[in-house]
């Protein structure tokens, strides 16, 4: 796929909504219940220690970010991302490009674990990660609700 990925920036968040929201509406990949406005994305962008978007032909076809993995200067090394991609971008190796810059940006901000929470019905994100070196180091059954059920969370990580 001959995206480019480039940082992310407050204007871009109109064309990330329909990407994101299309995830909370209808996907356990996400248990955020509600969907989000442009200017919650916009805010995301500018707290993000890094975000990026893929663009191809002047369209967002996705976006990833990370994070603080938690509040604390104790795990100011370790840090959660995330990868979201349109449907019509998957399967064309976008995803791994994403994931890519994510981690170079990540080991240049001394970044030292990245954390991915991936659902537990997100078989194929779990399998994404595995082959690019992540390990499952937690399964918290029943965390999350979404949609009137339980949803279990695979913590997954890397050392960078």
């Amino acid at each position: 796929m001959s995206a480019v990925i480039r940082r992310a920036s407050a204007e871009d968040a109109a064309g990330i909504l329909p990407i994101y929201n299309r995830l909370i509406r209808e996907t356990t990949v996400t248990f955020l219940p509600d969907e989000r406005t442009e200017a919650e994305i916009a805010q995301a962008i500018e707290t993000a220690d890094a975000y990026f978007v893929a663009e191809q032909n002047g369209e967002i076809i996705g976006f990833a970010s990370f994070g603080p993995f938690r509040a604390g200067r104790g795990y100011a090394r370790v840090k959660e991302h995330s990868i979201c991609l349109a449907v019509s971008a998957r399967g064309d190796g976008l995803g791994t490009q994403l994931l890519d810059q994510l981690e170079e940006e990540a080991r240049a901000q001394g970044v030292h674990f990245m954390v991915a929470g991936i659902s537990g019905e997100n078989t194929p994100g779990q399998q994404f990660h595995a082959q690019r070196g992540y390990k499952t180091v937690g399964h918290l059954p029943e965390i999350g609700e979404k949609f009137g059920r339980r949803l279990d969370l695979v913590l997954m990580q890397k050392s960078l």
